[in-house]
């Protein structure tokens, strides 16, 4: 295993952009880390990075060395998972890119179920949406990627799917509290927050002010969906949210949340998927069978 670790340097160099930060990530020292750097260019014979004022890049061939690094990693970690699993004491590590609006409430709660029955299994997650997570998925940064509406770039393998109702967050007493359903064009009459663009529930917010000649003036934009629907909680404001980023029964202390009518706002899928053809380490495996068993059972997934 010890034949790896070279390479494991070129790979944190890679992730940090600067043989200064990676250095102190590793606890070397930079000079120390920039020699093990050039032996290995020196044994290849091509430059792995292409210094700069500013920290370093992958070159060409770089990429082509990370990308095997990342591989070798993976199977490693499959391999160990499995000889772990023969003597009936799971252990393993699973990483997961996934939509922010999983972190708050449904992922936390997964992974801990997990982990009450495999406690010598640990976890990364990686916050990350559409390409950037499929890219996880291709450099073997991330065994799992849950993400809403995916690019589906051709290594892509959806394992399962969920419907994802979107829903409106309000407080409570909010004048559109008491409506079992909201539509969009009593929305667009209170104050909003809101996506940065794009966001599908905002495309269709713009497109339905245009469609009733209202105004659409967000009082509150945000990439972060925590603020948005803490803000909800304040006067009449109005935040969106899917339903796996809200609380299980869908309520909070001070807030309520009720789903978009259909007729303005089809539910969005959530994908979990994994790299085509890669057989899983076995704890990644057995946690996206118990993930898929929770969407069956919260979402009525397939």
């Amino acid at each position: 295993m010890q034949r790896l670790t070279p390479l494991q340097y070129i790979d944190e160099v890679a992730k940090a952009g600067s043989i200064r930060k990676a250095a102190e990530i590793l606890a070397i020292t930079p000079s120390a880390l920039n020699r093990r750097v050039l032996a290995v260019e020196a044994e290849l014979g091509v430059a792995i990075f292409e210094r700069m004022a500013r920290g370093v890049r992958l070159s060409t061939a770089g990429e082509i060395l990370v990308h095997h690094i990342r591989r070798q990693v993976a199977d490693i970690e499959r391999v160990r998972s499995q000889i772990a699993d023969l003597s009936g004491v799971r252990r393993g590590h699973v990483s997961i890119a996934c939509s922010q609006a999983l972190l708050r409430h449904f992922l936390p709660r997964q992974i801990e179920s997990y982990r009450q029955a495999h406690p010598a299994v640990t976890f990364s997650v990686y916050v990350r949406d559409g390409p950037a997570a499929e890219k996880a998925l291709s450099d073997h940064t991330a065994d799992l990627a849950l993400i809403f509406e995916p690019e589906r770039f051709v290594d892509f393998q959806t394992i399962t799917t969920a419907d994802q109702p979107v829903r409106a967050v309000m407080r409570n007493g909010h004048p559109l509290a008491d409506q079992s359903r909201i539509r969009l064009r009593d929305c667009l009459q209170y104050p909003l927050a809101v996506p940065l663009a794009p966001s599908g529930v905002r495309a269709l917010l713009e497109a339905v002010a245009v469609h009733t000649k209202a105004r659409f003036e967000p009082v509150l934009q945000s990439d972060n969906l925590d603020l948005l629907t803490g803000y909800a909680s304040i006067g009449d404001t109005i935040a969106f949210q899917a339903a796996i980023g809200l609380p299980p029964a869908g309520e909070f202390d001070d807030r309520v949340s009720r789903p978009i009518d259909s007729r303005d706002l089809q539910p969005s899928v959530l994908h979990m998927g994994q790299l085509r053809d890669r057989i899983l380490p076995v704890a990644a495996a057995r946690f996206a069978d118990q993930l898929a068993t929770a969407f069956a059972e919260d979402f009525d997934g397939p």
